[in-house]
């Protein structure tokens, strides 16, 4: 996966054009979360 940012040993990546719904994932260590982005208005 594309690593958008680092900080604190904690790693941010974003598939383009992976499942639904848009979501990024962060790890740290042996952690790891998916994180959806929704919009509602």
């Amino acid at each position: 996966m594309p690593e958008i940012s680092r900080f604190y040993g904690i790693a941010i990546t974003m598939n383009f054009r992976e499942h639904n719904p848009p979501h990024f994932h962060a790890t740290y260590q042996d952690y790891e979360i998916s994180v959806d982005i929704r919009q509602d208005w």
